[in-house]
């Protein structure tokens, strides 16, 4: 993924990123299903204890007009008084100013109206049904009221996972419902609710920690002469991958260029397989480290 805005740490101009979408589900029982999704993943990998998962409600349209005329009623006469982002912010986006990381904005919107007075009954309805859910599903959670995510396509639930351990950039894991974005682009309507998480960041919090981490193994490459050959290498290289072990069959050039490529690759082993005239397979294990061939049997390097 590529963004516009200023790079900062952990937010790069190229990033990666892991994500989850459903579509067609307007239940608030879906929006649970997607948040224990993300709890999980983040179990899964250790980190659903060092970050906070805050949720909060945008309502359903009809609760966002009300609100905003409340908001912008309420910091039109502040304008001046408003960082230079918000000021742009309150004719495009006034709902963005509640999150400003700006500490003269955080006092300004201190007093501002609440969106919970703002809901209307079906608003509250959904979300609290979403709340019950992830009180079902034990999952911890702190509804926090001034969050309301970047994009102003979202209604309904919203939600980060956030973490105190990368500094300003705190969210690792986010998202929330978008019921209204496909007919906005054109499109049927199509209620939807999903996140995203930035892998970078889920790398640089593992690291601030020192949270064990697997490490990438090198690459075995595996070169073979012959068509005979070339078809044992991918059932050795289908076992192989079946152990979790990284492999890679070189497919292309002659024997010279194979070796070349993976001596680029950092291999520190290769596995030979030659066809020999009685039509049986002679192996081989190259040592890159040492220039050492040995032949070995077939058993011995599934035992690699």
């Amino acid at each position: 993924m590529f963004r516009y805005e200023r790079p900062q740490k952990g937010r790069y101009r190229q990033f990666y990123q892991v994500g989850v979408e459903v579509l067609g589900m307007e239940n608030p029982l879906t929006d649970v299903e997607v948040l224990d999704l993300a709890y999980t993943f983040l179990k899964k990998i250790n980190l659903h204890d060092r970050a906070v998962l805050e949720i909060n409600t945008l309502g359903d349209q009809e609760s966002r007009e009300s609100y905003r005329t409340a908001l912008v009623s309420y910091l039109t006469p502040l304008k001046d008084q408003l960082s230079e982002d918000s000021q742009k912010r309150l004719e495009k986006n006034p709902m963005r100013i509640l999150d400003s990381k700006d500490e003269n904005d955080k006092k300004l919107v201190a007093g501002a109206p609440k969106m919970a007075d703002h809901l209307t009954p079906t608003a509250k309805e959904f979300f609290a049904g979403v709340l019950a859910g992830l009180d079902a599903l034990k999952i911890p959670y702190q509804v926090n009221p001034k969050l309301v995510r970047g994009l102003d396509y979202y209604c309904h639930t919203v939600f980060e996972f956030v973490t105190t351990e990368l500094g300003a950039q705190g969210a690792i894991l986010a998202g929330g419902r978008y019921d209204g974005l496909s007919e906005t682009l054109g499109g049927p309507k199509t209620p939807g609710v999903g996140w995203a998480s930035g892998v970078d960041r889920l790398s640089d919090l593992t690291i601030v920690a020192g949270t064990a981490v697997p490490v990438a193994t090198k690459p075995i490459a595996i070169i073979a002469l012959g068509d005979a050959a070339m078809m044992k290498a991918m059932q050795l290289a289908s076992d192989l991958r079946r152990q979790n072990k990284s492999c890679e069959v070189l497919m292309t050039g002659n024997f010279k260029k194979k070796f070349e490529k993976a001596n680029k690759m950092g291999v520190d082993n290769a596995i030979l397989i030659f066809e020999q005239e009685d039509k049986s397979m002679e192996f081989k294990i190259k040592d890159f480290k040492t220039g050492e061939e040995k032949v070995v049997s077939e058993a011995e390097i599934l035992s690699l």
